[in-house]
């Protein structure tokens, strides 16, 4: 059961990407990011499991191929630093950038029907990786599937650098 002191405490108010990670994506790619941190900031369900430091900062880069999350409380004292290789996700994330690819391209040409097949092929795979960003973040992150897949899309940020 959620209380109201959860509802203040275990959540995120700001995220931040690493300039020096992010290549510069297409308007259609800048578009997803910046949705994605505002509504990650606007509804999250983030805590660490063990500490009761919340609300949290969230700083991701990826250093050396892999997905790093420097967890700061509100004051912006560190609380904890996480490194995830992405050799799990390096499948999912290169179908999911070809069925991306193929989305744009259908938005400007395709029938309706189509690009909705499309989209729900991407959807499908979105929720995968957010589905096995969750799993690699249990029992250092505690989110709810919606953070996990707005966190997912600011991984794919990342990622499009190269």
């Amino acid at each position: 059961m959620t209380t109201a002191k959860d509802a203040i405490t275990n959540r995120l108010v700001s995220v931040k990407l690493d300039e020096n990670s992010i290549g510069r994506g297409t308007p259609d790619q800048e578009q997803e990011r910046a949705i994605a941190i505002y509504d990650l900031i606007e509804a999250n369900n983030f805590a660490i499991p063990g500490h009761d430091l919340g609300p949290y900062t969230l700083f991701v880069a990826m250093q050396e191929k892999k997905l790093v999350f420097d967890i700061n409380d509100g004051n912006g004292s560190k609380v904890v630093t996480h490194i995830l290789s992405l050799s799990p996700f390096r499948r999912l994330l290169r179908d999911y950038f070809m069925v991306c690819e193929s989305y744009y391209a259908a938005i400007r040409t395709a029938t309706p029907a189509q690009i909705e097949a499309i989209d729900m092929g991407r959807r499908g795979l979105h929720n995968e990786g957010a589905q096995l960003l969750a799993e690699r973040l249990d029992g250092k992150i505690d989110c709810d599937f919606d953070t996990a897949r707005r966190i997912f899309t600011l991984v794919t940020a990342l990622h499009w650098k190269g």
